[in-house]
């Protein structure tokens, strides 16, 4: 053997050693026995997803400029007083990549305004729905009766145009977790929502299995999951499955339909289960007919939308309502901004499940 080939050959030896020890550092899935450990020491919770009502997006919730504490201070103190103690909040690489420092700075604003209103937090980090472009700065103005209609994909079409973004991806992700691995009033990381959606479908996998990869290898004290929600896209869903420490999923289907998902679930998995997504009032998912039966599965619920705004979640998906007049019944959301509920019923509900007074 050469000099060269005896060189070659170490080196080759030493990336080996490298990969391996770095493989090793990737922690495991969490076991049915530790997920199980890990969430009977939790209380029961019912929270929503949340921004602020002045927000469009993610980025405008999260840049400097349109970054809004008393906003956020108002609105989780209308989810405190429902007896509230868990909110899922979306990320945005963007507005991390542009203002890397700041970004972090705003997050542990978020949470201390959080914490005072007793209220945990699951941070989403990727996103496939809605529009699948976007820009730092102004954000456009919601278009009048359409549902999210500014809300962003992250990181969208640019993954699969710009292949170079996924070092990009993997340096955020890995900085926002190193940031809060042990932040306790950090509840969960939801990895990705809805991988797949936009007709993205397997074209999605690649970048669920690598936020994956790196977030259990900076394994955070939080567990880390990604939402099952269209079980015909089997491969996407098994991976989720597979992967997630704890489970989580959506279901927007009436209580019949719902039910019989979760209990599937849990008997499946054997792992407790958190509903990141649920009630549409004009799809039949209702407070009054899920969140009594989660509470009674003890369920983590988690409703989509909260204080009625900017992102006109008021309306449904696919049914806009062209002079942006009011619907007779909400789609989602609970309060007007003001602070009072769209249903005075469904708020003394919460209470009464939450133990509110």
């Amino acid at each position: 053997m050469t000099k060269n080939n005896v060189k070659c050959f170490l080196l080759l030896g030493f990336l080996t050693m490298a990969m391996q020890s770095y493989a090793q550092q990737e922690r495991a899935v969490w076991s049915k026995e530790k997920a199980n450990e890990w969430y009977s020491k939790l209380p029961w919770m019912a929270g929503a997803n949340f921004y602020p009502a002045n927000a469009i997006n993610q980025l405008e919730m999260w840049q400097k400029e349109t970054f809004d504490p008393a906003t956020i201070d108002r609105d989780l103190g209308y989810a405190e007083g429902i007896g509230m103690t868990v909110m899922r909040v979306y990320l945005h690489h963007l507005a991390w990549e542009t203002d890397k420092d700041g970004f972090i700075d705003r997050m542990k604003q978020y949470l201390s305004i959080a914490d005072k209103h007793h209220i945990k937090t699951i941070f989403v980090i990727f996103d496939d729905c809605w529009n699948d472009t976007y820009k730092p700065g102004l954000q456009p103005a919601p278009k009048p009766g359409i549902h999210n209609s500014g809300w962003l994909q992250d990181p969208g079409k640019l993954l699969h145009t710009d292949p170079a973004l996924i070092n990009t991806l993997e340096t955020y992700v890995k900085a926002v977790l190193t940031a809060f691995k042990h932040d306790k009033r950090i509840l969960l990381w939801d990895v990705y929502n809805e991988p797949g959606n936009s007709n993205y479908g397997n074209k999605s996998m690649p970048l669920l299995q690598k936020v994956f990869s790196w977030g259990r290898s900076v394994n955070p004290d939080q567990p880390l999951s990604a939402g099952v929600w269209k079980f015909s896209l089997k491969e996407l869903t098994q991976y989720q499955l597979d992967n997630s420490d704890v489970i989580t999923y959506h279901d927007y289907t009436d209580d019949e339909s719902h039910f019989r998902v979760a209990d599937s679930l849990a008997r499946v998995t054997g792992k407790p289960l958190i509903c990141t997504e649920y009630m549409a009032r004009t799809r039949g998912s209702l407070f009054q007919n899920i969140l009594p039966g989660l509470k009674e599965r003890k369920i983590i619920a988690i409703n989509w939308g909260l204080v009625a705004g900017k992102s006109n979640t008021i309306y449904a998906w696919n049914e806009p309502i062209k002079d942006g007049s009011e619907p007779k019944v909400w789609f989602h959301d609970i309060f007007r901004q003001d602070g009072s509920p769209y249903d005075p019923a469904e708020t003394s509900l919460i209470r009464s499940l939450t133990g509110k007074r």
